[in-house]
């Protein structure tokens, strides 16, 4: 008996300190693991999740006749010095606009004379040989046997994924599945002849590219392609964020909106945005009042010759379920905060009754009035709501403000929104700890 009440007090001891490492993550669980559950993890083919990186990086589901063969995005890059038109796009222009360079595609060659400053990046031709390297995150460049840029195409990497920064701003390693919100979408249309764009949204050139302009990084509205909506009913430019491809475990329900599961609306962009060569069809599109512009288009039943989107549908989106959203770094949220914060998610605030863990997403639809917004995104779609999102690795996704039209610039204003919206009462302390938890997920 003696011994064991001389050993009581170091075996506290040794709890109290493997609680403390808990706390601290040093040698011990990540304080995650305590009040966060491990994410949804599939059980997938990898043979299948190899080929779909592959073609999520790299397939353009032949749009180069879109990009190419329409707008001539591949002369607006060269520029009228090299064979194209316009001022060309060089490799510190592509950067400025929010185009990505894998640093894991350059020869170290290339990497010792970017550091030495010995590369000119105001050449368009240096962008040239930058696509021919495969080393810009979602465009791909074709060359003829002389080395001549012939034509070029985007991927499911231009929009949804990023780097690292690790070599310098802009050229790193790359991120996938997160959201390009540097990437300014409509500045790069701009460049391009988008005079048959202009001609199918029946407007002036001008007014295109001034809607173009006004979209700002990170932003593309799926829907004006179908409906020809470019502003809100306030007059303000409409174009939505880009949303994450990661994080997409447990959930059916794809987009904003809801408009169908992952595999439909990797067809539905592929074909109807990114100008794939595809099949596809969606009799709600059939709606001359709610989408002229699809009706116009055809876009309610595309058929192809060759469809070169539809056969990769599946490994593509085995790879999206294998990206898990990223975990936000130790010490990037306050522990003793995010543990209170985690008590109010659940109760006070009520948020787990629409995000309820692993996902932290219900996936459901929810109406304007529920969420206590405006319906002008939701009437777009053909659902008439929105979906919840699911909250894992918000810092990802977290530049150009929340929600689909990054109305809410920051997470305080998200939760002094639901306050209001829910009569939660919350108090300064209960907001900041809830904030706290958020920036845990």
């Amino acid at each position: 008996m003696k011994k064991k009440k001389m050993l009581a007090p170091f075996l506290l001891l040794a709890v109290l300190v493997l609680f403390v490492r808990c706390f601290k993550g040093d040698d011990g669980p990540d304080i995650r693991e305590l009040i966060i559950p491990p994410p949804v993890v599939l059980d997938l083919n990898p043979t299948l999740v190899a080929e779909g990186k592959e073609i999520f990086r790299f397939d353009t589901f032949g749009d180069e006749a879109f990009w190419s063969g329409v707008l001539k995005l591949d002369k607006a890059v060269l520029g009228e010095n090299n064979g194209g038109f316009g001022p060309g796009v060089s490799p510190n222009t592509a950067l400025a606009v929010g185009l990505k360079v894998d640093v894991d595609a350059l020869p170290q060659s290339v990497l010792d004379a970017l550091a030495a400053g010995a590369v000119d990046l105001d050449d368009p031709a240096t962008t040239a040989a930058l696509l021919s390297l495969n080393a810009v995150v979602g465009v791909k460049g074709n060359f003829n046997d002389s080395g001549d840029l012939i034509s070029m195409g985007i991927s499911c990497a231009l929009c949804h994924s990023t780097v690292d920064d690790s070599f310098t701003t802009g050229i790193g390693k790359r991120l996938d599945g997160w959201p390009n919100r540097d990437l300014n979408v409509g500045a790069i249309i701009g460049i391009t002849d988008n005079a048959p764009l202009a001609d199918l949204l029946e407007v002036d050139v001008a007014t295109l590219n001034f809607v173009l302009n006004n979209w700002g990084p990170g932003r593309f509205p799926a829907a004006l392609l179908l409906d020809g909506k470019a502003t809100k009913p306030d007059g303000t430019i409409a174009a939505n964020l880009i949303p994450p491809a990661h994080g997409l475990q447990g959930l059916e329900k794809a987009t904003y909106t809801g408009w169908g599961d992952i595999t439909y609306w990797n067809r539905f962009v592929a074909v109807l945005e990114m100008g794939g060569q595809g099949n596809f069809s969606d009799p709600r599109l059939n709606d001359p009042v709610k989408f002229p512009i699809a009706v116009k288009r055809g876009a309610f039943d595309v058929m192809v010759d060759e469809d070169l989107v539809g056969p990769k549908l599946e490994a593509l989106r085995e790879y999206q379920l294998s990206l898990l959203a990223p975990e936000p770094s130790e010490g990037s949220f306050n522990v003793k905060a995010a543990i209170r914060g985690s008590k109010i998610f659940q109760h006070k605030a009520k948020c787990a009754g629409c995000h309820p863990a692993p996902v932290y997403s219900d996936d459901e639809l929810h109406s304007p009035e529920e969420i206590g917004i405006d319906g002008f995104e939701a009437d777009r779609s053909p659902t008439g709501q929105y979906r919840t999102p699911p909250l894992r690795g918000l810092f990802a996704k977290s530049k150009g403000g929340f929600y689909h039209d990054g109305r809410f610039e920051d997470l305080d204003a998200v939760i002094d929104h639901y306050d209001d919206h829910f009569d939660l009462h919350l108090n300064s302390r209960q907001k900041s700890d809830l904030k706290a938890y958020l920036n845990a997920l």
